[in-house]
Formats: C-alpha cells, sequence, structure tokens
C-alpha cells in the first residue's frame, strides 16, 4: 500500500482548475445537462473552497462536494446511452466480518469507522454487497480523484484498436509535437503511461516551488495547454524506460495525448467507447484543466454502480454489445508487472490475484478477474492518506474476497 502514498498526493495540481464555489452558482464550463445544479437547501454552511482546498475540507463539505464536485470546478459530462446494464443482485449476500488491529468489524461498522459513502461487491456479475453511507443515495455520483488514470490508459487501449496510436512504442512527441526538442524526445507512449520517462520530476507537496505544485496552474504561453508548456522545460535525469517516478504531469500528458490522437474530447471518446455501449446508468463527469481540457489523471465522478460496470468492462476484456473496443490481450498487458518496485502496470497498481485504481481520501476499484470479483469502495476519509485506515480496507478488501469464494453461482 505504500505505493499510494505517491498517488494520493496528486490532488493539488490534479485541482487546480477548481474555481472557489459561491453560492447560487451552476455547473461549470463544459457542463451540460445531466450535470446537475446547487441545491443550495442542502448545501453544507461552509461551502467548500476550491482547489488545493479540497485537502482541508470539513466532513460535512466533503459529503456534499465529493457529489457535486462539477459545481466547483469546470467539467465535462460523459454521457450516457438508452440501454442499461443490468446488475442483478445475487440470491445469497454477504457480509464479511474481519478483525483488524484488534477491532472487530462487519460492514456497517466498517464503514462507520472509515466515513464510507458506498460499498459495492460483484460476484460473477451478480450484486452480493450494496451498502450505502453519509446521506449518498444510489443516483449520486462520487468523485473518484486518480481512479481515473486508469480510466485514461483504457482509453489509451481503444484509441489503438480504432487506429488512432499506431502502437506503445510510438514516441510520444508523435502525438504532442510541442514536446519536440524537450526532454521526452525519445520517450515514447509505453513508457508514459508507466512513467518511466526518465524525465525529473518533483512531487513534494511541503515545497511551493516543485513541479507538482506549479504544474498547470498558469497560462505559460497562449496558445498552448498549459500542462505541456510547463512539462516541455523538464530536464531529463534518466534514460527513457529506466526509472519509475510518480509523476502528477505525465498523467495529464497522457490525457492530452489521447485526445489529440482520437480528434474529440475525452469525455466523448469515454462516452462512444465505454459509457453507451456498455450500459452505464447515469452521465458521467470529467473535470477540466485551464485550458479547458478533462485532466487525464483525476476527477471523474460517477454513480457506485457503474464504477462496478467499468470494473466489468475491463474484466470482459473490453467486449461489448457493439463488439471489442481494446486490442485482444490489452487488458492482460495493462496489469502485468511493467515495473517491479512499485508493482505497476499501465496507471494500473498491482496487487495478488488482480488489479486495482486508487484515489485520495478512501477511494478504491479491485478487479480479481480469477474469482470474476469487483470490488468498489467509495470514502470520505478524515485525511488524504492514513497508514492505518488503510490497513483496515486492505483487511475488508481480503475478508470479502474469503467470503466470496463460498457464494453460490
Amino acid at each position: 500500500m505504500k505505493t499510494i502514498c505517491m498517488a494520493l498526493l496528486t490532488v493539488v495540481a490534479l485541482c487546480a482548475g477548481c474555481a472557489q464555489l459561491s453560492a447560487g452558482s451552476g455547473a461549470g464550463a463544459g457542463a451540460g445537462a445531466g450535470a446537475g445544479r446547487v441545491d443550495a437547501s442542502k448545501a453544507p454552511a461552509v461551502l467548500p473552497p476550491g482547489g488545493a482546498g479540497v485537502l482541508i475540507w470539513t466532513p460535512e463539505q466533503q459529503e456534499w462536494g465529493y457529489k457535486n464536485m462539477e459545481q466547483m470546478n469546470p467539467s465535462r459530462v460523459i454521457k450516457g446511452g438508452t440501454w442499461v446494464r443490468a446488475l442483478p443482485t445475487a440470491a445469497v449476500q454477504s457480509d464479511p466480518k474481519f478483525t483488524a488491529d484488534g477491532n472487530a468489524y462487519d460492514t456497517a461498522s466498517y464503514m462507520r469507522g472509515v466515513r464510507a459513502s458506498g460499498v459495492l461487491v460483484l460476484k460473477n456479475g451478480k450484486i452480493i454487497l450494496e451498502r450505502y453511507g453519509l446521506g449518498r443515495l444510489p443516483r449520486d455520483r462520487w468523485t473518484s480523484f486518480s481512479v481515473a488514470k486508469s480510466i485514461t490508459s483504457t482509453l489509451i487501449g481503444a484509441a489503438i484498436k480504432d487506429g488512432k496510436i499506431n502502437g506503445l512504442d510510438d514516441p510520444v512527441i508523435t502525438y504532442i509535437p510541442e514536446l519536440s526538442g524537450s526532454a521526452y524526445e525519445g520517450v515514447t507512449v509505453r513508457q508514459l503511461i508507466t512513467m518511466t520517462s526518465g524525465v525529473k520530476w518533483s512531487e513534494n507537496y511541503t515545497d511551493p516551488n516543485s513541479d507538482v505544485a506549479k504544474e498547470g496552474l498558469t497560462l505559460i504561453e497562449p496558445g498552448v495547454n498549459p500542462v505541456v508548456s510547463y512539462m516541455r522545460r523538464l530536464p531529463r535525469e534518466a534514460a527513457p524506460g529506466s526509472k519509475f517516478v510518480y509523476k502528477t504531469g505525465e498523467t495529464d500528458l497522457a490525457g492530452i495525448l489521447l485526445s489529440n490522437a482520437v480528434g474529440e474530447p475525452l469525455s466523448e471518446y469515454l462516452s462512444d467507447k465505454i459509457w453507451k455501449p456498455y450500459g452505464m446508468e447515469q452521465d458521467g463527469i470529467w473535470s477540466e484543466d485551464l485550458a479547458g481540457h478533462e485532466r487525464g489523471g483525476c476527477c471523474m465522478s460517477m454513480t457506485l454502480r457503474d464504477y462496478a460496470r467499468f470494473a466489468l468492462f475491463t474484466m470482459d476484456q473490453g467486449a461489448t454489445g457493439a463488439g471489442h473496443v481494446l486490442p485482444e490481450g490489452w487488458m492482460q498487458d495493462a496489469t502485468r508487472e511493467h515495473v517491479s518496485e512499485p508493482p505497476y502496470g499501465y496507471f494500473w497498481w498491482l496487487t495478488p490475484g488482480g488489479y486495482e485504481a486508487h484515489g485520495i481520501f478512501g477511494q478504491s476499484l479491485s478487479v480479481f478477474p480469477g474469482e470474476q470479483l469487483v470490488i468498489v469502495i467509495n470514502s470520505a476519509w478524515p485525511v488524504a492518506w492514513d497508514r492505518n485506515i488503510a490497513k483496515v480496507m486492505r483487511a475488508y478488501v481480503d475478508a470479502i474476497r474469503m467470503a466470496a469464494r463460498d457464494q453460490p453461482r
């Protein structure tokens, strides 16, 4: 779990485009039908601050804000279709019990203890556990923070299938020519999505002059995305492919590379490739950067069941009613060990028997293909990262896996 720490530190830059929320404000720029409106009657007495203020939201602000992120940040809608993929409820439900740090838990006490807003478990495509907390309803979206990274890398697979990206060994500058002559010259798409570019980067949030504190915050050059402007000024510290360093900026570059390749906004491509053909139940939301471009590494919101549907999509190898969205063998390649320390794939964290996407404040999506098991947890932890809370969450995931082994088909 120590690898998650690096991912958990990304939110400041990823929310850099957030605007201060004011009473009565509507959906952000780019958000249309389905994005929702501020319900002033249910908003907290002290409205959440935007930007890096998300790190210090009160519990009340979290409970409202995580369901209404599009009200604080310019966002685009990921439009759904008319068909919704059913998630049948299994005849036998599960409620695993476990012990962590000397304390006994079931699902209810776990959710109270870590401030979880939702837990959903699928076994063989059927719901064996679904619970909500913190006033959340099944129709409510919840932000994922860095879970979006794994969706971005999956869309890169779709772009390869569509012939929009020739392959992972293509140079990054083929799709972002503004990076020519920079340290990214000679870096491949594969090295970008495994964070092994060799480009020097500082992810230190105690230093206001670190890269992660400055990337994407200023429109440096007219007509050039601010992320690209910043990233092309960075020096090289290692040969491409030789060193893993967690870089917030590179997940955003991956999103820019993808949209340049497919020639449309990421939200539209995601809608066309997954949301509509796989039968998501509700529109999703994807936050934008200062230039109006969806963040490749952050801030996508959807319902608990749609998180589970996306996990099923990956377990189905990208198969939809309209055909296969991903190249043959893509998910096996994306979730194998391309980096050994930490175990990392294409923007996926690797765990024994499966793969996971994680976001700060307790967002987690775990997929165990051999067990036909999906576990989704959304939360509002009191801090972005806490080792003890993470240990309890890992114990809960392990208990779910153990209990699901005895689940009838």
